[in-house]
């Protein structure tokens, strides 16, 4: 809504996932596209790597309540030139946009002065430390799989949705869960939430 009432800017479409994010950038070919951490079905930093590879021209800014230098850092590696957090004012947003669509890197106050002091000390979304950055070596398909399993879909939905076969995804998910050391889906989700691949609110229950 904001976005569509400047006139030198056009909103050509809108996304209800980071699949269907992925596909419209490959069909339009935005010159900007605005993007969140916990999206459905494929999260923001799968879909913003896709992007940024698969559509180099257009530019991917982060618009997310997702603070975690974690996130920061892996959005800016998949080919981010922004990151904003979602209190950020209309003008300061909006001059992010034109700056994205020029080419210009891009970041909310406080994630800028965290990049230029890498050792201070950042709180996350809820207000709690930092945990350190000791990734897990996942494939994109493997991450794809988790998401799809933690959002509550079974192994035949997984693989219908990928156009896979069940046999590979739960190769995928099998192979996800031993790097992990998780052993259950409530595991998977857990980490799934933890790591911002889904939403908190976006999971099956938790119940042990």
């Amino acid at each position: 809504m904001l976005l569509q009432t400047e006139p030198d800017l056009e909103v050509v479409g809108d996304a209800e996932n980071g699949r269907q994010a992925v596909e419209l950038a490959q069909k339009l070919q935005p010159d900007v596209v605005v993007m969140d951490i916990a999206m459905p079905q494929l999260n923001g930093l799968e879909a913003t790597r896709r992007i940024t590879k698969e559509s180099p021209r257009t530019k991917v800014l982060i618009l997310s309540s997702y603070s975690d230098d974690r996130f920061v850092q892996e959005l800016i590696e998949a080919g981010a030139v922004g990151y904003f957090l979602k209190q950020t004012g209309a003008p300061e947003f909006l001059k992010a946009v034109r700056a994205a669509h020029r080419g210009h890197a891009c970041f909310s106050p406080a994630i800028s002065k965290r990049i230029r002091e890498p050792s201070r000390s950042a709180s996350s979304k809820d207000g709690g430390p930092v945990r350190p950055m000791t990734p897990v070596p996942l494939t994109s398909r493997e991450r794809e799989v988790i998401q799809l399993v933690a959002e509550g879909n079974g192994n035949r939905q997984v693989a219908a949705d990928l156009g896979v076969s069940i046999k590979t995804v739960e190769k995928h998910r099998q192979h996800a869960m031993d790097k992990l050391n998780i052993h259950d889906v409530a595991g998977l989700t857990r980490y799934a939430i933890a790591e911002g691949i889904i939403d908190r609110m976006a999971g099956p229950p938790l119940i042990d």
